[in-house]
């Protein structure tokens, strides 16, 4: 069947936009919630999840009704979740999408400053925002028309990249091919395409992957924020910005006290590899190989592996400039500990000497 022959059919579904802000480096969600400046709400945890950094679900009346959940996170993010239903043409979609995410985009800032507001008090070194990530899943209801996988690959294929690439125009064959070519699905009459910024979903049994959607973009965030910070702090020690290292530092007893620029970085990188562990380790996919296939799409598109690589490098690094600053202040040590033996040693010796010629 041609591309867009006949008459266009039209799909009834959502369009999902999820968006994260980072706004600080901790939230104390015990505090949030025994502050009641917002409303919290139960949060069934997704058996996909296991119970690290459970999030907190807050409501604010000062948030737009299309915002369908808005979480904290310990580690100091903010994500939301629009639904916006539809029943059109993908050509119209196609029209309509790049409207859609700039009217989201906008209207999450004011959102999310909202309850950034309300919770700023309880967020360390709070800033709205350092950075911020979104994603968006088009969900259509199979029932919603009689044509099958195949025959919607085939006839609206090409619309279908356009949409996920935010594009008005067709792309190109190669472009259009190596989209719709990573599509899978379980059953027979599903389909999930998975792309950079955004998926579309063939299924009526869509709600338990919207938490995996939606968790992949925060950690991109969390992943491009560290990069950020490790780029900033690397290019400080890279221009000799890092002052001096105190003269307490070298000293025995008085050096573990003293805090200095460079063990700032050690924690730094402490702090970086402990969130990164237990944001990893928060999927539990043991058993779900449909699931794990799906995530493993997510980390592919949005370039996780990379983003980390590059953290860890970075990290690599600061290990080694521990390390270098470390061996330079065993070094300077010994060497004030071999100087106040010689000390002692030329003080025993006069005393020494001042006593014999008293005898």
């Amino acid at each position: 069947m041609p591309e867009n022959s006949g008459q266009s059919h039209s799909f009834s579904g959502n369009i999902f936009i999820f968006e994260a802000f980072d706004i600080g480096e901790d939230i104390n969600l015990e505090k949030v919630r025994q502050s009641k400046m917002v409303q919290v709400l139960p949060l069934p945890l997704s058996k996909y999840f296991k119970n690290y950094h459970t999030p907190l679900a807050v409501k604010s009346t000062e948030v737009s009704p299309q915002c369908i959940s808005s979480k904290l996170h310990s580690f100091g993010v903010i994500s939301l979740a629009y639904k916006i239903p539809f029943h059109d043409t993908l050509e119209n979609i196609r029209k309509k999408i790049n409207t859609w995410d700039a009217e989201y985009q906008k209207q999450s800032v004011a959102d999310a400053q909202q309850i950034f507001k309300k919770i700023k008090s309880f967020i360390k070194h709070p800033r709205f925002f350092h950075l911020r990530t979104s994603y968006v899943v088009i969900q259509i209801d199979p029932k919603s028309t009689d044509l099958s996988v195949v025959e919607l690959k085939e006839k609206y294929g090409s619309t279908i990249a356009s949409v996920l690439r935010f594009e008005i125009e067709s792309l190109s064959e190669f472009q259009k091919n190596e989209i719709i070519d990573a599509a899978m699905g379980y059953y027979r009459g599903d389909l999930f395409i998975v792309d950079i910024e955004a998926s579309f979903v063939y299924d009526d049994e869509y709600e338990e992957l919207l938490d995996l959607f939606e968790f992949a973009n925060i950690q991109q965030l969390e992943l491009q924020y560290f990069d950020r910070l490790l780029d900033h702090q690397l290019n400080i020690v890279y221009h000799r910005q890092v002052r001096a290292t105190p003269f307490k530092a070298y000293l025995p007893f008085f050096g573990s006290l003293t805090s200095d620029p460079i063990g700032a970085l050690g924690m730094l990188k402490v702090d970086i590899s402990v969130i990164i562990e237990r944001l990893e380790s928060s999927i539990k996919l043991a058993g779900e190989a449909y699931i794990s296939d799906l995530y493993g799409l997510l980390i592919e598109k949005l370039d996780l592996n990379n983003w980390k690589d590059s953290i860890d490098n970075k990290l690599e690094i600061i290990r080694d400039i521990n390390n270098i600053y470390q061996s330079k202040t065993d070094a300077i040590r010994e060497d004030l500990l071999s100087i106040l033996i010689c000390v002692l040693i030329f003080i025993e010796l006069i005393i020494g000497i001042l006593t014999y010629f008293k005898e």
